[in-house]
């Protein structure tokens, strides 16, 4: 499975802006020493990668600049939709709607397709809670999953609710699928 390289680009940009353009590149150069996928390679918004190699980043990422703190992929996840989805990023035509039973079960699955060529994701409006469930994909690695939750938080953050989530299965404690809950409050 390839997700596109916009998480690579915006992940870059908030981490130059916290950490510093030289602290990057260095934090670069050492990742091309362990992973040559990463050497001398130029990554655009709309690169395929792989998405064992984003998580190698993220997991380096974490290592390097956060104390090994794995819940900061949920920050990368926000972060990454913040940017996307807010006024002027690629994909803020999305936000377009303004019905929220039309947003979670239309635009939330176009936004899934938008960044990754695998996995099938269904989404549904019930009571006021989000359910996003998450079939068909190689990674199991808990820690992505925590993006994908935080991504998908700060959507519904952007498009004006706030929202308290819960993971309710994961594929990488041994589910079939990825769910997530999303209890919906107004901003």
């Amino acid at each position: 499975m390839n997700i596109k390289g916009i998480f690579y680009v915006v992940t870059k940009d908030y981490m130059v802006t916290t950490f510093g353009e030289d602290r990057w590149k260095a934090f670069m150069t050492r990742l091309a020493e362990k992973d040559k996928y990463f050497a001398n390679k130029t990554l655009m918004a709309v690169t395929p990668i792989p998405a064992e190699k984003l998580i190698v980043l993220f997991d380096e990422m974490c290592n390097d600049f956060f104390n090994n703190d794995k819940s900061r992929y949920e920050l990368f996840g926000k972060t990454g939709a913040k940017y996307a989805l807010g006024p002027g990023g690629p994909y803020h035509s999305y936000m377009n709607t303004k019905d929220l039973k039309q947003f979670i079960e239309f635009s939330v699955p176009k936004i899934w397709q938008a960044y990754f060529d695998g996995g099938k994701i269904t989404t549904q409006l019930e009571n006021n809670v989000a359910h996003v469930k998450i079939i068909g994909i190689p990674i199991r690695h808990a820690a992505f999953e925590r993006c994908v939750l935080g991504y998908f938080q700060q959507t519904i953050k952007v498009f004006g609710k706030k929202s308290v989530a819960k993971q309710v299965r994961s594929i990488a404690s041994g589910d079939n699928e990825i769910y997530f809950t999303y209890e919906l409050k107004d901003a």
